[in-house]
């Protein structure tokens, strides 16, 4: 990772905030704001209460994102299928293992920045996490995100999300009342970072996935206390171990969809070592954040691009943003009643997140809602152009039926009536560099 905020830099993509910032809010809403302003990488040199410098807003551009996958031509869909592809036919097992770094640091929890983001939050939290385990059965090495509550030095508290495969290890772990080891990376390399966002079968390994995005072997040494094989690239480490059968207070904490999630009884980790590289780079994501919604799109879509394309022709793109429960997919209309069906594909296609799915033409930027609601609106009737599923489950988490219910809008041009939706086009605009004009 340190190489990458390197690059970053070089490339005049990296802010360093030089002045001393408060872990407690200030840190959160000076990322928030820089946010706001461009997609740069922000880097605090001096934060209050720990020795660590903090990187944030990494991962927030899309345009990275196809850089580090290899997607010269900007789309992240294909691209990343193909690395999903090879990844199928490579084994688990293929970790190089190597001695420890020499230049490892041992200390606490409390020596790492204690971050708490936002108003009511419950405390610090470590929203960057990667939670490294193996499946107690096959012993594939799985890497997953979870956010962690700090309460002690010897204590964090985590939330396990029902779907996740950790949930699963957990609960198997928790049958024969044994405690899970797990280990928290923290400041991992791009490869790792991307690899832990994945969605793949039980038998597929993300540290293969990352061999494939890095072009490299993915070099792990022995854990100190727990039997893991910790990534060489990992900055830090938290090593530790799930409690079988108890859960405790965690929360709130204003997570990704941007509200509070209420305190619940949540998953407990002893703390059994903490150690890092010298010069460590501490990974800080202000969640909901671009950096936390920028790759859970891009990934979503991904599998969404796949799915269809098993199914239907015609399917150029998917994107998923500016908000990861919508999707909005791109086509070359075939036949008559074409988009309505890649509508009822794609609704199959992620049974969380397809809230709401758009289908345009070839020439509309589905990532500009300005656009695909322009088109919309301008392309034929609005009555005869929506579909609404009602009493359909929705996001895995939700109580309430907040989430239930599906709707579909077919924002392309009637079907062989293409020449009377021809758009207007001013010659020579895309040529046009605006400095030459108004100094």
């Amino acid at each position: 990772m340190r190489n990458y905020i390197n690059k970053l830099k070089i490339d005049g993509e990296l802010r360093t905030v030089a002045v001393a910032v408060d872990p407690q809010y200030e840190l959160a809403a000076v990322t928030k704001k820089s946010q706001r302003q461009n997609d740069d990488a922000v880097l605090f040199s001096q934060v209050k209460g720990t020795a660590f410098p903090v990187v944030t807003n990494l991962f927030s551009s899309r345009r990275r994102l196809c850089e580090l996958i290899h997607a010269e031509d900007g789309n992240f869909c294909p691209a990343w299928n193909r690395l999903l592809d090879e990844t199928a036919s490579m084994s688990w097992d293929g970790i190089s293992t190597s001695d420890a770094p020499a230049d490892l640091v041992t200390g606490k929890l409390s020596n790492l920045p204690l971050i708490r983001y936002h108003e009511k939050d419950a405390g610090p939290y470590f929203t960057s996490a990667i939670f490294l385990a193996k499946d107690p059965d096959t012993k594939i090495p799985n890497l997953s995100f979870h956010r962690a509550m700090y309460v002690s030095d010897d204590e964090l508290r985590i939330r396990l999300g029902s779907t996740h495969d950790l949930t699963d290890y957990q609960r198997r772990a928790e049958t024969k009342n044994e405690a899970l080891e797990v280990a928290l990376l923290i400041g991992v390399s791009p490869a790792l970072f991307l690899a832990a966002s994945a969605s793949i079968p039980l038998d597929w390994s993300e540290l293969a996935l990352a061999s494939r995005i890095s072009g490299e072997a993915i070099w792990s040494y022995p854990a100190r206390t727990i039997d893991l094989e910790i990534p060489q690239a990992a900055q830090i480490v938290v090593e530790g171990r799930i409690r079988a059968n108890e859960r405790r207070p965690e929360g709130p904490f204003g997570e990704f969809l941007g509200y509070y999630v209420p305190e619940a009884k949540n998953h407990v980790v002893d703390i059994t070592s903490v150690y890092w590289r010298k010069e460590a780079v501490f990974h800080s994501i202000l969640c909901g954040s671009s950096e936390d919604l920028t790759l859970l799109e891009t990934v979503t879509a991904a599998k969404i691009y796949r799915h269809l394309n098993a199914v239907l022709p015609g399917i150029i793109d998917v994107s998923c943003s500016p908000a990861f429960m919508n999707t909005t997919i791109k086509i070359r209309q075939q036949y008559e009643g074409h988009a309505r069906q890649v509508i009822m594909a794609a609704f199959g296609a992620d049974l969380d997140f397809n809230k709401a799915v758009f289908v345009v033409d070839e020439d509309i930027d589905i990532t500009d809602m300005n656009e695909v609601m322009w088109a919309f609106l301008s392309r034929g009737r609005v009555d005869r152009r929506t579909m609404i599923i009602d009493e359909v489950p929705g996001f895995y988490r939700d109580p309430h039926k907040d989430h239930w219910g599906r709707l579909g809008i077919d924002a392309t041009m009637p079907f062989g009536r293409e020449a009377e939706f021809e758009r207007k086009l001013v010659p020579g605009e895309a040529d046009i560099d605006l400095n030459d004009y108004f100094k």
